[in-house]
């Protein structure tokens, strides 16, 4: 039973990936890569390749639309930074990438969705994987039909996220519907959706039977649900909530990998939202989340968290 990382656009960049694999994620996977920018040679693009070999194993998340692009794009992740893993995005709901008919969109389109997965899975060695929704809305729940196309064209395994397109992060997740692909496909099958503790992991584990488990918002300014997951589900034991210490202490931590690999301007803009994260529930920490959003240097940000102790 892996416990996985699942890939967030903004979030599983290299620091947050290192972090997850540090406190017990078996597994991390990138955020979504678009597969034409790497054929247009986008430098951006290829630094969201970087991989660092403390957070092997590691997989490149594509997202695309056309078979044959997604295919190159495959292999050029494989040669250029050799992950153990590729997987496909059919379940990405941002509009800007659903208009492009790319990420959840394809849900509505199986033909195709399997065609990208046969070959992408022809163009590299190492196995490819999916993570798809159960479908576009209620009325279109086509899930079963998917995940036999992508089983039919070689993928290695599927991490089904238990709501629709129309649903975003709203609502509640349907297990149910990860339990009736679990016991339909011959892959193995990762639940995901609605897990943020070791209560929800068990309780996914026992619904759907599902091989394997991937941990989204969960892990977000909460890198420690691996280790109590794993603690839970291996050994019984349950891991007590970290301390505001051991939070204030990891986000300065995290803070400083994120300004290392982003630079001082950028990194200080996207580990707002981190810290946050790491901050919520924290008492007296409301103030400190509003300076958060202003402030532009390293030293004034870890100074905001210090006072925090």
């Amino acid at each position: 039973m892996g416990v996985f990382l699942a890939p967030m656009a903004g979030v599983t960049d290299l620091p947050f990936r290192i972090l997850a694999r540090e406190y017990g994620a078996d597994l991390g996977v990138s955020e979504m890569v678009s597969a034409q920018a790497l054929l247009y040679d986008n430098q951006r693009t290829f630094k969201m390749l970087t991989i660092d070999p403390r957070e092997r194993p590691v997989a490149i998340q594509l997202f695309g639309h056309d078979p044959l692009v997604m295919a190159q794009a495959a292999r050029i992740v494989w040669e250029h930074v050799g992950p153990e893993m590729i997987d496909l995005n059919f379940g990405c709901p941002t509009p800007k990438i659903v208009k492009n008919g790319d990420g959840s969109a394809l849900l509505r389109n199986p033909k195709l969705l399997g065609d990208i997965a046969k070959a992408t899975v022809e163009a590299v060695p190492i196995p490819v994987t999916a993570k798809i929704r159960i479908g576009w809305d209620a009325e279109n729940i086509n899930c079963l039909e998917v995940a036999r196309r992508l089983e039919e064209n070689g993928v290695y395994w599927i991490t089904v996220h238990g709501r629709t397109r129309e649903q975003f992060y709203g609502g509640k997740a349907d297990w149910e519907w990860i339990a009736r692909i679990k016991e339909a496909s011959r892959i193995p099958i990762v639940g995901n959706g609605d897990v943020f503790s070791q209560a929800d992991a068990q309780g996914l584990i026992e619904q759907t039977k599902c091989d394997h488990i991937a941990i989204g918002r969960g892990a977000q300014g909460n890198p420690w649900i691996f280790s109590q997951i794993k603690a839970w589900l291996n050994e019984g034991i349950l891991i007590p909530e970290p301390t505001v210490e051991e939070r204030i202490e990891l986000a300065i931590r995290h803070l400083h990998m994120k300004v290392e690999y982003s630079g001082e301007h950028t990194g200080i803009r996207e580990m707002r939202p981190h810290l946050a994260w790491y901050l919520k529930g924290i008492p007296y920490s409301s103030e400190t989340r509003c300076l958060i959003n202003t402030t532009t240097t390293l030293k004034e940000m870890e100074q905001l968290l210090k006072e925090l102790l």
